[in-house]
């Protein structure tokens, strides 16, 4: 059975991504890319679906673990009654092939360790067929099946059964490496890597890209954890964000609320990418518009909310009944049939990240405007239509507040643009649909009576969604209109003290009742306290919320506060984006407080 999902430690090469749990297990890793199919995925069920577990034989060990201080190279400190290790695990970077590599070091005395190695590939679908080798560098295993294909260099496995397994002893002042190539299988193995330079250009690597992080203040490791996180989901090639590493780990344990978030979405990529500008991170900048620029060519009516990482459109949602399921939690979905809702705001949020890069001078930015013409092209089209909204839900199309916000948006910036920057448009044309926009949404997006805004027009209820508004400029965090709809999601949405998305049991998603705390909702509730005066509010709310990550700083999309646990995929972009913006907002608060 998997662990508890935090649990899990991340390893990536801003390419793919693997989750070790605490027992040295390496329960998910898909190559080569996030959204490739699983070779080891025992996480969404057991060790018959893939894995590769590496830790002490004697089953009283105890261990330690950490990141190297702003890297994704992970160090575990094993502790038996007859010595320790070190286990470092990584992904190198830069290697540009598909690795990983696990480095054995003895600290004291001596240590049996175990291997068990289950390779499963396509979804567990595909149990390969595996041979030995021998070659100048010792042992290995070829695994292959169908176009997939791992090499596993190290210590001697051997078979039992369908799992190969093996045991090997580290004393003192010894290192062993033993390193996993992905290939395709109509290719020859690779040559065996050079580690001792691998591990030297991967570490300078990661601490050459954080160095450029100036976050001072309270959360400042949290912080830089949360932008490796989403260096690490921006897809090295291609520059597609994948919304977190993992598919359908569940929302609701034991329940359907189970999504495959190994992509792109235009939003969470929009919101990610003003992140990373406003800490000064260009170059990502400029790579995320390439994609979108790529992805979103052609008619805009095409226009997906979700892409490929490649910006593939063709992502179907289906069903993997192989999988019994994160601790029985099925289906086991790849794929996302959101890709076919028209949800309203996304193309505001693209609008509002293009204005951002643009005022924060990314370079080549005249080369979006002609795309950003043609998605107003489109908004103005279909500025009166229903949507699905941010959250995706599987009912009747309606008009959600918070999308009508953003359709506001992509025309406030689309004037911005116009006004700050001289490029042309029907600014008139413009300026009087988002004049009506506005009117309309006040007229019925609103309700006077409670002094809220509401989730859709004729609801009665909030939606966190609504922490938006103030974001994107549509209403300022101190207005008496969003200080009561503050007061609403207060009185609604937090029966735990943490944000929930909405109440399922009052709103038709098409899913049964019930979920956890969105985490990216409460982080958004910290800024509002933040930027409207509420500044221990903000700070007691962040506390308890950084307190919710794991050990090595992982957060995931959700948190089960019943039983203390995280829920969702993981790690989740939206949520580690949140959690900077928050503690932004936090020390802007600060800095005015004290002048």
């Amino acid at each position: 059975m998997p662990l508890p999902i935090e649990d899990y430690a991340m390893i990536s090469d801003c390419q793919s991504a693997a989750l070790i749990g605490r027992d040295g297990s390496i329960d998910w890793l898909c190559f080569p890319r996030y959204d490739s199919g699983s070779m080891f995925g025992a996480l969404l069920g057991d060790e018959s679906h893939g894995c590769w577990r590496l830790a002490p034989a004697d089953e009283t060990a105890t261990s330690t673990r950490a990141y190297i201080e702003n890297t994704f190279m992970l160090v575990t400190r094993w502790s038996t009654p007859t010595g320790e290790v070190e286990v470092t695990d990584f992904m190198p970077h830069g290697n540009r092939s598909a690795d990983i590599v696990r480095r054995v070091r003895g600290v004291r005395g001596a240590v049996d360790m175990q291997q068990r190695v289950a390779v499963r590939f396509d979804y567990a679908r595909a149990v390969p067929w595996v041979r030995q080798v021998q070659g100048e560098q010792g042992h290995g295993i070829i695994a292959t099946a169908g176009p997939d294909a791992v090499i596993i260099r190290g210590p001697r496995l051997r078979a039992r059964g369908e799992l190969h397994e093996g045991v090997f002893t580290v004393r003192e002042g010894e290192t062993v490496d033993i390193v996993l190539h992905w290939y395709p299988s109509y290719r020859d193995a690779p040559p065996p890597l050079d580690v001792d330079a691998l591990a030297t250009t991967t570490q300078a690597w990661w601490e050459d890209w954080t160095s450029g992080i100036s976050h001072q203040g309270r959360y400042h490791d949290h912080v830089v954890r949360s932008l490796i996180v989403l260096r690490a989901l921006t897809h090295e090639d291609t520059g597609g964000i994948a919304a977190a590493a993992t598919t359908s780990l569940p929302e609701q344990f034991g329940g359907a609320r189970n999504w495959d978030y190994r992509y792109t979405w235009l939003r969470d990529a929009s919101l990610t990418l003003s992140v990373l500008i406003n800490h000064g991170y260009v170059e990502e900048a400029a790579d995320w518009r390439a994609w979108l620029l790529r992805a979103i060519a052609g008619d805009p009516a095409d226009v997906q909310i979700m892409y490929g990482l490649g910006g593939e459109r063709d992502i179907p949602e289906r069903e993997l009944p192989n999988f019994p399921g994160y601790q029985g939690a099925s289906p086991v979905r790849i794929g996302n049939g959101a890709v076919d809702q028209y949800q309203a705001d996304v193309i505001g949020e693209v609008m509002v990240a293009l204005q951002e890069a643009r005022e924060h001078a990314v370079p080549d930015q005249r080369h979006a405007w002609p795309v950003q013409r043609a998605l107003m092209e489109f908004t103005e089209a279909n500025w009166r239509r229903k949507d699905s909204g941010i959250w995706e839900m599987r009912g009747a199309e309606r008009f959600f507040t918070h999308s009508r916000v953003m359709v506001w948006a992509a025309f406030d910036r689309a004037i911005k643009a116009h006004e700050r920057f001289g490029l042309d448009g029907p600014v008139e044309r413009w300026q009087e649909l988002r004049s009506r926009i506005e009117e309309e949404i006040e007229e019925q997006g609103f309700d006077a009576e409670r002094n809220t805004y509401v989730q859709s027009y004729g609801s009665t209820e909030v939606d966190a969604s609504l922490l938006i508004l103030p974001q994107v400029g549509y209403v300022k965090a101190t207005d008496p209109r969003m200080l009561g709809t503050i007061a609403a999601i207060e009185q609604d949405l937090m029966p735990d003290g943490l944000v929930l998305r909405y109440r399922t049991q009052h709103s038709d998603d098409g899913l049964a009742p019930g979920e956890n705390p969105f985490l990216a909702c409460s982080f958004w509730l910290v800024e509002q306290y933040a930027v409207s005066g509420r500044h221990d509010d903000a700070v007691a709310l962040m506390d308890r919320l950084v307190g919710l990550a794991n050990d090595v700083g992982l957060l995931s999309e959700e948190y089960d506060v019943e039983h203390g646990r995280q829920a969702g995929n993981t790690p989740q972009a939206l949520t580690h984006l949140a959690l900077v913006r928050a503690a932004d907002a936090i020390e802007s608060g600060r800095d005015m407080r004290a002048r």
